[in-house]
């Protein structure tokens, strides 16, 4: 089974950055993340609309937090954290799109669980330019809360292609980065190498990407 790769939007470029490098990168990730805190839900559908128009598919497309937008843009995925709609609720809403859930603890993970989550986004494992200031939650705490669920769990947090290996032995679907490649001098480079990594290590993940469908009750 393969190892899954997301990208997340640094919450720093512009679009037309942004656009550029989906353009050249798409080929080889999994899910990019529209993670834009500060943005209307205009801007986030321009951005929706930019980035797939760089040939990024609906189906690799994932929006932070905003139903409306993921809705209006077909995004495959919604992400959510701790201030968003409930897991369980947005399932009402859009019961046919992948929900992920970012948690930080084995106990917020089980809850993202039992509300009915595809995935969780764990993190963060390592120290991060992204969390100035905070330690990483390290490798122990990402392969108990891997262990804790029967989601797939994706690993993100000071990831680089150096380390991935050892976040990768922990059983974990995959990973997330994001300035490791948005902010790279050579983008396409910083992903083959991610894919590199992935590709060497001998440990399968404990629950694959993509994550399973449910059966939904109506």
């Amino acid at each position: 089974m393969r190892h899954a790769l997301h990208i997340i939007s640094s919450g720093k470029q512009p679009l037309a950055t942004v656009r550029d490098i989906i353009a050249r990168i798409h080929p080889y990730i999994d899910m990019f993340h529209i993670r834009e805190k500060h943005r209307s839900a205009h801007e986030l559908w321009e951005w929706a609309q930019g980035i797939t128009a760089a040939e990024l598919p609906e189906a690799k497309l994932a929006v932070n937090d905003r139903v409306d937008v993921a809705l209006a843009c077909h995004a495959a995925a919604i992400q959510v954290a701790y201030h968003s709609l409930p897991p369980d609720i947005i399932r009402r809403l859009v019961p046919n799109k992948q929900i992920g859930v970012s948690v930080h603890t084995v106990a917020e993970a089980e809850a993202a669980e039992a509300a009915g989550a595809d995935y969780v986004l764990y993190g963060h494992v390592f120290a991060s330019s992204s969390k100035p200031g905070l330690a990483g939650r390290g490798l122990a705490a990402l392969q108990e809360t891997v262990e804790s669920v029967n989601l797939p769990v994706i690993a993100l947090g000071g990831i680089t292609p150096d380390n991935a290996a050892e976040v990768l032995t922990t059983g974990c679907a995959g990973i997330a980065v994001l300035s490791a490649v948005m902010h790279a001098t050579d983008p396409v480079l910083s992903v083959q190498r991610f894919q590199q990594a992935m590709r060497d290590i001998r440990v399968s993940p404990r629950c694959a990407w993509p994550a399973a469908k449910r059966e939904r009750i109506q």
